[in-house]
């Protein structure tokens, strides 16, 4: 009996390797196995930064809240905890986007969180 090659499949599976590698520097985009070693550590990368991502913009949202709190004469976790008593449900990604471009609305939202 002849051996069975699968041609179509196994060139497909290797351009689809090859296209994902387009971009990358030297044989990396090329040769096969080491594309594939590449491509298998970008997308490990991937995942692991789409975690990274929402930590780094809730980093981020807290820094800009606390600094306008600090305007405010209070503090990001006094605020954030005077919130909670009050039960005022804004999130702190809404919280930062205020205090970055309408200081006034956050103003009046400390206020009566601390009031």
């Amino acid at each position: 009996m002849p051996r069975s090659l699968n041609l179509v499949a196994s060139r497909r599976r290797r351009k689809k390797i090859i296209n994902q590698a387009k971009g990358y520097w030297g044989k990396r985009k090329n040769v096969y196995t080491i594309a594939k070693n590449a491509v298998e550590k970008g997308l490990l990368y991937q995942y692991r930064d789409r975690k990274n991502r929402k930590r780094n913009f809730r980093r981020l949202w807290i820094t800009r809240i606390n600094a306008a709190a600090r305007l405010n004469d209070t503090t990001y976790s006094k605020l954030i905890h005077a919130m909670k008593q009050k039960d005022m449900q804004i999130n702190r990604k809404v919280l930062a986007d205020l205090a970055v471009h309408d200081a006034d609305t956050f103003a009046a939202i400390v206020k009566e969180a601390t009031a």
